[in-house]
């Protein structure tokens, strides 16, 4: 009598691997928004929302994002900011080809190309067991501007350009520097989100508004910033960050407490002894 046969277990992802092909996505976004940076007269602009714009930089990045990572990992889904998709398979490319649209078309040199893979609960990881809850395994974040590259794997860390980065050692919330971003396209929030930016303002020692969640999230994670909070982003601003922080030493997670990462864009991060207290600065404020 034959003895029954194991199912085959799925392979591990090879996260290095993903990780190549997401930095050479990222450059080929990047080359695309550059080009239009010495030519933004003839921009094509879209709104999408009350102040929520897309150009044809966003669209023309985006395209030659998704055409490398199609073609090095055709395996794993995509979620994209303006071609859309839904997640698929043990794991998912989230995409933002240009995180700082605003910022860009008025040529403030503040915006970045954010690419993360996020995995699903079960999916095996080359250098750990496998994921006990979703999250983001693989990294990118590109500045162009200032041609630093925020880079982080799930389990080994997080670098910007060759260099092991950390989030700061702040050890007091009075002291620390915060990155936010201000309701802009959604108001219904407003009411709620002012009296944190007031108590904010008041508890530490300055709050910052960049434009630019991926990058505010990067500079947590490298110890520019020692905190940054923002409510209904959307999971392509912050999927990439979210990783850098974590593997940066930091904290990142959803404003709710509903979701094992920020995918509803409810997010607050830092060094361990700010992320709480900006927390319990927020949570009072927060919709119910």
């Amino acid at each position: 009598m034959s003895t029954p046969t194991a199912p085959a277990k799925s392979p591990a992802l090879d996260l290095f691997a993903a990780l190549d092909a997401a930095v050479t996505a990222a450059h080929a976004g990047a080359a695309v928004l550059q080009a239009y940076a010495h030519k933004r007269a003839e921009l094509v602009i879209d709104t999408k929302a009350r102040n929520d714009l897309v150009s044809q930089a966003d669209r023309e990045a985006e395209a030659a994002i998704i055409d490398v990572l199609k073609a090095r990992t055709p395996q794993f889904g995509i979620v994209a900011e303006e071609t859309g998709g839904t997640p698929s398979g043990v794991a998912s490319w989230y995409i933002d080809p240009l995180d700082g649209t605003t910022n860009f078309i008025h040529s403030i040199p503040h915006y970045a190309v954010s690419i993360a893979l996020v995995a699903q609960p079960g999916c095996a990881v080359c250098l750990g067991t496998p994921m006990t809850e979703s999250g983001p395994v693989v990294a990118v974040v590109y500045d162009p501007v200032r041609e630093e590259m925020f880079t982080a794997v799930h389990g080994v860390g997080a670098w910007l350009n060759s260099h092991r980065i950390h989030v700061s050692r702040t050890a007091s919330f009075n002291d620390a520097v915060l990155g936010t971003g201000f309701p802009y396209s959604d108001m219904s929030f407003s009411e709620h989100y002012m009296p944190m930016l007031n108590d904010a303002i008041h508890q530490t020692q300055g709050v910052r508004r960049n434009g630019a969640a991926a990058l505010d999230l990067a500079w947590v994670a490298c110890g520019r910033f020692d905190g940054f909070w923002e409510l209904r982003l959307k999971p392509w601003d912050v999927a990439a960050g979210t990783l850098l922080v974590r593997e940066a030493g930091g904290q990142c997670f959803d404003a709710m407490g509903t979701h094992p990462w920020p995918i509803d864009g409810n997010v607050v991060s830092g060094n361990d002894t700010v992320a709480p207290a900006l927390m319990a600065m927020i949570q009072p404020h927060l919709p119910r």
